[in-house]
């Protein structure tokens, strides 16, 4: 999961959470049982024509976010060449951008309130046992809302970077990506603990997915 806000409204966004988690569950499964190019070009093209149907901004917009998979993509292309397996590449390529994106796809059409809503459902028969729901509801908020949120703090380091120099920032940003995600989670940390921590009885997850983080450091 990639993103959290669609600058576009569409049909799926009133379809229900369970039915869209349920069906990216299937998706994933089938795409992972599968190693046929066939199948799997033929997923790809499907969850691209999925992206494309609400029109143009909605997109250009997921496949911005879908961008950061690029390394990863020329990384385990260049590894399969160089091992003589070059379709076997393609194809853990294919798989992993279709699952991406379908996860990303449902992030963009699903409140984060009722994905919560979903997980608590499910995870109803373990509270009975003193599983404490709360803890993972917030552990599961608090990971999808921050991705977007260190890749935008990554954007801001790379810009700064480039204002002052003109070789590429590479490795060079690691060390204050690193120190800006701690400082980050001392203010996550903090904010809990006013709210009554994480076992407390705080308000409820809201939906955090429909506006900028209140972590976000000034």
């Amino acid at each position: 999961m990639i993103s959290l806000t669609s600058p576009v409204r569409t049909r799926a966004h009133g379809w229900p959470a369970g039915v869209k988690l349920g069906g990216l569950l299937l998706a994933t499964v089938a795409l992972a049982a599968s190693s046929s190019l066939v199948v799997l070009g033929a997923g790809a093209g499907l969850v691209l024509l999925l992206y494309a149907l609400p029109g143009r901004v909605f997109l250009a917009h997921g496949l911005r976010r879908l961008a950061v998979l690029l390394p990863f993509v020329l990384v385990i292309l260049g590894w399969h060449l160089l091992a003589a397996e070059p379709l076997v590449g393609l194809a853990i390529c294919l798989r992993m951008v279709a699952a991406v994106a379908l996860a990303n796809l449902v992030t963009m059409t699903t409140r984060l309130s009722d994905m919560m809503q979903v997980l608590r459902r499910l995870g109803a028969p373990l509270a009975r046992f003193g599983f404490n729901m709360r803890a993972l509801e917030i552990s599961i908020a608090l990971l999808i809302r921050m991705i977007p949120v260190l890749s935008e703090t990554g954007g801001h380091l790379r810009q700064s970077w480039r204002a002052r120099s003109a070789r590429r920032p590479g490795w060079r940003i690691i060390m204050p990506l690193t120190l800006a995600t701690l400082d980050d989670a001392d203010h996550v940390a903090e904010a809990l603990k006013a709210r009554g921590g994480i076992g407390g009885a705080g308000p409820e997850i809201s939906d955090t997915d429909e506006r900028k983080s209140q972590w976000k450091r000034p």
